[in-house]
């Protein structure tokens, strides 16, 4: 750039100018690049993982590499998705399971110190009265605690905390068996649209079988009838997997004898195991409808008794020893956690009925390469009553000539007793 400057002379007549000329350099400045990050785009697989704060559970890179296969990619990611249902029912079932086994312990512990302090009371009461000294104080104290034990009493019984605990850790059990079922399949087998459909009717039917609420969908702790548990959907067709794929086996590892034997297994499982169970369930119902009842009745003798306390009457021997009659069945009851017993011998029941369904079906289907590889069955079954392959041929064996006097599981020998 140049500028021009005019400058008047004072030594001369005429103007004369002068040209200045000046250069200025300005610096170029350098270029600034900015760079934007790119968001990335999340797929399907990476908002399951991401939603509800569970964190790498779906592997990403798996569903990926099937990308070339559309059908087989939205039903893996349909399994994925169940699965992250059925831990999260786990983790549900185990924290309420363990809150209702301490309200088993809090109540217990509660209403026993209650009826006992009202027991005290009212002897108390007896010996004040002899020598003159005011009862009313203790007397309506003793009566207060016996009618509030009473109350807690039938609401406890009703509701039946241990066996309320024992229902949450058997669908706690059977949702992790399920989780294992699920993560088997993806693993190993080619799960289709079929496969989601059965393992969604099964989640349900856990959670109709184990219902987390208490209120509004209670199973019944005092049913007219004992019956076994059941937690798998009725239409279910069971044990049609096969997920042997090498080497083809002659009527995929079925035989006559073979069929034979589970017949007999089935007949061994239904005459003793189901039968004794469901025996025993009857008697434990039995005991626990017998001392639901007493234990409120003798606390509400008691608290008659202690407000008519007086010195010389009966009154004070009946509400002391009605108070420490039921502590003692109260402690019995659910100290002894009977129904939880109860709950055992319905879930134990269920299996054994599982078990005989699935053998029947199973041997239902006469096309051999639908069935489940008959040498793989047979060691599931084996495993599943505690025996060896040997030992249940052997059991087959006796129940075929009719000289059998044992039951068919070893893993479950009737849990508390048997007679």
């Amino acid at each position: 750039m140049a500028s021009v400057l005019l400058l008047p002379s004072s030594s001369s007549s005429c103007c004369c100018s002068r040209k200045i000329n000046a250069a200025i350099y300005v610096p170029k400045l350098p270029k600034l690049t900015l760079s934007v990050p790119k968001i990335p785009m999340r797929n399907l697989g990476e908002e399951l993982n991401i939603r509800d704060g569970f964190i790498s559970t779906i592997p990403v890179e798996k569903i990926n590499d099937r990308s070339h296969n559309s059908g087989t990619n939205i039903v893996t990611t349909q399994l994925y998705a169940i699965l992250e249902a059925v831990a999260d029912r786990v983790e549900m079932h185990a924290n309420i399971g363990e809150q209702r086994d301490n309200w088993n312990t809090h109540l217990l512990n509660s209403i026993n110190m209650i009826t006992l302090t009202a027991a005290t009371m009212a002897g108390v009461a007896a010996i004040a009265g002899g020598i003159g000294m005011p009862l009313l104080a203790l007397k309506l104290s003793s009566t207060l605690l016996y009618s509030a034990a009473t109350g807690m009493l039938l609401i406890m019984n009703k509701i039946q905390p241990s066996q309320l605990s024992e229902e949450q850790r058997n669908a706690t059990r059977l949702f992790k068996q399920l989780q294992s079922q699920v993560q088997t399949l993806l693993a190993i087998g080619t799960p289709t649209q079929e496969d989601v459909k059965e393992v969604m009717e099964k989640v349900l039917a856990l959670d109709k079988a184990y219902p987390l609420p208490l209120l509004s969908a209670m199973l019944e702790k005092f049913p007219a009838k004992f019956e076994p548990a059941v937690w798998w959907p009725k239409n279910q067709v069971l044990q049609k997997k096969n997920f042997l794929h090498e080497g083809k086996q002659f009527n995929n590892g079925w035989s006559e004898e073979l069929e034979m034997e589970m017949r007999e297994v089935v007949k061994v499982v239904e005459r003793k195991d189901i039968e004794d169970h469901v025996r025993l369930g009857n008697l434990a119902l039995k005991i626990n409808k017998t001392l639901a009842i007493s234990g409120p009745l003798l606390t509400g003798i008691a608290a008659l008794g202690s407000a008519f306390v007086d010195n010389g009457s009966w009154a004070p021997i009946v509400a002391v020893a009605a108070g420490a009659l039921a502590s003692t069945v109260n402690a019995f009851e659910h100290g002894g956690q009977v129904g939880m017993v109860i709950e055992m011998y319905r879930n134990c029941g269920g299996f054994f009925q599982l078990l005989k369904d699935s053998i029947e079906t199973t041997l239902e289907e006469r096309d051999f390469e639908k069935r489940e590889n008959g040498e793989l069955f047979e060691m599931k079954v084996a495993l599943k009553l505690g025996r060896s392959l040997s030992q249940l041929r052997e059991l087959a064996r006796k129940s075929a000539s009719s000289h059998i006097d044992e039951v068919a599981s070893k893993l479950f020998l009737f849990w508390i007793f048997r007679v």
